[in-house]
């Protein structure tokens, strides 16, 4: 994940890393990142809608965005059932 997130802005990076806490560093699979993503969203949709969840949209962004990465590049085949997966577990529940 390191090399993928060398790019970002260090805030950004460190809030990633704090949404994965409690993921070792072997345990970081598109699941992992995908329920991360999921729980980044969640604190988002939480919150005022203010510029105040603007570094926890990002985050959450990303952590999906790497979940996809990741499927992509361990299991290319299922990546299309993977994001239907992530889609519906970071859609707003009606």
């Amino acid at each position: 994940m390191a090399r993928e997130t060398a790019g970002a802005p260090e805030a950004l990076r460190n809030r990633v890393r704090e949404h994965l806490v409690g993921t070792g560093p072997h345990a970081v699979t598109p699941e992992a990142l995908a329920r991360s993503g999921s729980s980044a969203l969640e604190r988002v949709l939480a919150r005022a809608g203010d510029r105040s969840v603007a570094l926890d949209l990002l985050s959450a962004d990303a952590l999906v965005t790497l979940a996809l990465l990741a499927q992509a590049q361990t299991s290319p085949e299922r990546l299309g059932d993977f994001a239907a997966t992530v889609l519906r577990a970071v859609s707003p529940r009606a």
